[in-house]
C-alpha cells in the first residue's frame, strides 16, 4: 500500500488521518497484513508507518532508481488480525462502506 501526500500538504497529519481509515476498513474486509514500501531516506514517510503501527521488517538494497541514483526500499508490515487457518475471501469495499462500522471509519471528526 501507498499513500502519497503533495509536499505542500505534508506535516499536517493527512497521512495519518488516511492510514485511521483505511486500516480498519481493510480489517473488516477480512485482511489480515497491510505492507509498505518506502524509497530511503524518508524520515517523513517511515516516521508515519511507525506512528501508525507499522514495523520495519527489511531492507532491498539498490533496488529502486529514482531522481537519477539507486535507492534502497524499506518494506514495513503492519498486523490486522489473526491469520485463519483457511481465509475467506475479502469482503467488497462497497459492501464494508455500508455497515455501521465501515462508515464509522469514514467519519471525519
Amino acid at each position: 500500500m501507498s499513500v502519497y501526500v503533495s509536499p505542500a500538504h505534508q506535516r499536517k497529519g493527512i497521512g495519518r488521518a488516511l492510514y485511521s481509515a483505511l486500516l480498519p476498513l481493510l480489517k473488516l474486509q477480512g485482511f489480515c497484513n497491510a505492507y509498505a514500501g518506502i524509497a530511503l531516506p524518508n524520515e517523513a514517510s517511515t516516521g508515519v508507518h511507525a506512528a501508525c503501527g507499522f514495523e520495519l521488517i527489511g531492507v532491498y538494497h539498490n533496488v529502486g532508481y529514482k531522481l537519477g541514483k539507486w535507492h534502497d526500499v524499506s518494506w514495513w508490515e503492519r498486523r490486522l488480525q489473526d491469520a485463519d487457518t483457511v481465509p475467506s475471501a475479502p469482503i467488497p469495499i462497497r459492501e464494508v462502506i455500508n455497515t455501521p462500522a465501515g462508515s464509522a471509519c469514514l467519519r471525519v471528526d
